[in-house]
């Protein structure tokens, strides 16, 4: 034990000699302001300067919350990337200076939203002009923007500042549990949707209608996230992409011919329920062409389009009589079992 303690001291003594005489003497940093401090600090400070032209009348006594700003991104003074006011309502001359002295001052030279509100009833910009100030700091996200021109939201003059709250601390279309609210401000079809019996968990926070869609433009449609509706449900449903032995071809060309999407009174989101959904396709009973979907009542005898007869009371479609297909054919997304070409169990 004693020589442990006295091998340490005679390290500790070595280190102290090596590290004085700037052997293993290391540079350590500076720790006083660097030029990358001073520039960061001095373009706070120009920000914050012309943000006050605004602020001195724009305060804390708005109807809406102008400077919550600083409690988002736009308002990180930190980030020499962070636009003043001046950035995106421009330089507002007319408005700041009101050379006229009118009482109501000229608009500023950008002003955001769709239409006039209670807080403001200035005219609104040009779109065009109002989503290509945002584009100048964000015109491409990882590619989420690639396609805003000439999609459904830009061609139907839609705004950012429709769906974004620039200003507020937090934006509810960011946020999963509050942004389906904003989507259905205008899909309004959407939203009774969801109040159906079977649907997406939207209400419960789950998921948000940017799993699916994609606001700012697709290759696919219905502004979807993947370039076909099945390639979209299979983000999640990836159960159901096959490939399969044996594959049901309404499936494999479209989830939307049997499911909507966005709700349903019919589980699992079923546009009709079984066996009235199944007989859009199959009015045949089983491939048996005798007793068929296409029977005529001819003398009171069921009679086929091949001319065989038999008698109707006592021949029933198994179709009607069961009302449940899938109590046998239970894969119906497709079967890899050698026995599943019926997609039975």
């Amino acid at each position: 034990m004693k020589m442990t303690t006295t091998l340490a001291a005679l390290c500790l003594m070595l280190g102290a000699l090596l590290t004085s005489s700037g052997i293993f003497a290391a540079e350590l940093p500076d720790l006083g302001e660097s030029a990358t401090n001073t520039i960061s600090q001095r373009t706070a400070t120009d920000s914050l300067k012309k943000d006050a032209v605004c602020t001195k009348c724009h305060d804390e006594n708005e109807v809406k919350p102008v400077l919550s700003i600083y409690q988002t991104r736009h308002g990180v003074k930190a980030d020499s990337r962070t636009p003043s006011c001046q950035s995106c309502h421009g330089d507002s001359d007319a408005h700041v200076k009101n050379a006229d002295g009118k009482a109501t001052r000229p608009s500023p030279d950008v002003l955001f939203g769709m239409k006039s509100s209670s807080y403001s009833s200035f005219p609104r910009t040009a779109s065009s002009k109002q989503n290509s100030t945002c584009q100048t700091c964000h015109a491409n996200a990882a590619g989420k923007r690639n396609h805003w021109t000439g999609s459904q939201h830009e061609s139907r003059n839609v705004v950012c500042a429709a769906c974004h709250e620039v200003h507020a601390r937090q934006d509810k279309v960011l946020a999963k549990t509050t942004q389906p609210e904003v989507c259905f401000n205008c899909h309004k079809t959407q939203r009774a949707e969801t109040h159906r019996i079977s649907t997406h968990p939207l209400d419960a926070g789950k998921m948000s209608c940017s799993d699916c869609h994609n606001p700012h433009g697709s290759t696919g449609p219905k502004l979807l996230i993947k370039d076909t509706i099945n390639a979209t449900c299979y983000t999640c449903h990836a159960e159901k992409r096959g490939p399969l032995l044996f594959e049901h071809q309404p499936v494999i060309d479209d989830c939307s011919n049997c499911h909507t999407p966005h709700g349903s009174n019919n589980t699992p989101l079923l546009k009709a329920r079984p066996p009235f959904l199944c007989q859009e396709c199959h009015s045949s009973q089983h491939g048996n062409a005798k007793f068929s979907g296409s029977n005529i009542t001819l003398n009171g005898n069921v009679t086929t389009v091949n001319g065989q007869q038999g008698a109707g009371a006592s021949n029933p479609i198994k179709e009607g009589a069961g009302r449940a297909c899938l109590n046998c054919h239970v894969m119906v997304h497709g079967s890899n079992s050698p026995y599943g070409s019926k997609f039975n169990r």
